[in-house]
């Protein structure tokens, strides 16, 4: 039996409609768990499918951190309606303070150059090689790198507001674009920290 109390806490702990939290928990036979991931599932498949669709409207997001950081991000949607809600601007804001406080050298894994990410590579190669077997090399150095994303790369970075420490940043821009109905798309972003010099 889903009760309109059950329906209420999945649309609290999601922000997904009351209809699909109802489809949701019928799906998943009242497992709340279980719905949550039908509900993240059916984002993600929403977002792929908003993905090819122009954002060319949206925002600048700011923060300034004590006097001594200072971050501005683009961040683009597809109509002018969208980007004045809460919601969206909610997401830039929260985007300037994760780049002020984790950050990142680049926007997303292609962003990095291929000279550093060989580099990585051989580093990982180096300190590995001889000490496991050679068929497990190429996939350990895989792992290595996929890290090396994660602490250096935007999207790839787990947002630092997230009280399970899971979710990464893309995650969140795909969760929004279910939430909002349109492609949401972080262009560019710059970070300033007093007194370090410039690159």
């Amino acid at each position: 039996m889903i009760t309109a109390e059950m329906v209420r806490g999945l649309r609290e702990k999601t922000g997904a409609g009351m209809m699909e939290c109802k489809k949701a928990l019928s799906e998943s036979n009242g497992d709340l768990e279980k719905a949550v991931e039908i509900l993240r599932q059916k984002g993600l498949a929403t977002a792929q499918k908003k993905a090819a669709r122009t954002a060319s409207q949206g925002m600048i997001g700011s923060y300034i951190h004590m006097d001594k950081i200072g971050v501005l991000v683009e961040v683009n949607c597809e109509t002018d309606f969208v980007a004045r809600t809460d919601e969206f601007r909610e997401l830039a804001k929260d985007l300037a303070m994760h780049v002020a406080a984790a950050n990142p050298a680049y926007l997303s894994p292609e962003d990095v150059p291929s000279d550093i990410v060989e580099k990585e590579k051989e580093i990982y190669r180096a300190q590995i090689e001889g000490k496991k077997p050679e068929n497990v090399v190429d996939r350990i150095v895989q792992g290595k790198l996929e890290k090396f994303y994660e602490e250096n790369c935007l999207l790839n970075q787990i947002f630092v507001k997230d009280p399970e420490g899971k979710k990464k940043i893309k995650d969140l821009i795909t969760e929004k674009v279910a939430k909002v109905g349109e492609n949401i798309i972080v262009r560019r972003f710059t970070r300033y920290q007093l007194g370090e010099s410039a690159k």
